[in-house]
């Protein structure tokens, strides 16, 4: 995981997912985790990256 890719987990959870899997399903999935609550959004994002 490189730098952008944590500071952009953080501040857009989504488009950090997204720079590194494109538009899948994992993107779709923290979009919405995102929009039903920021936290649910980040704790994905860092599960997706780190995975």
């Amino acid at each position: 995981m490189t730098i952008l890719e944590i500071i952009l987990a953080i501040l857009l959870p989504p488009l950090g997912v997204a720079m590194r899997y494109g538009l899948s399903s994992k993107f779709w999935i923290n979009l919405i985790l995102t929009i039903l609550g920021y936290i649910p959004g980040v704790i994905h994002a860092f599960y997706v990256l780190l995975k």
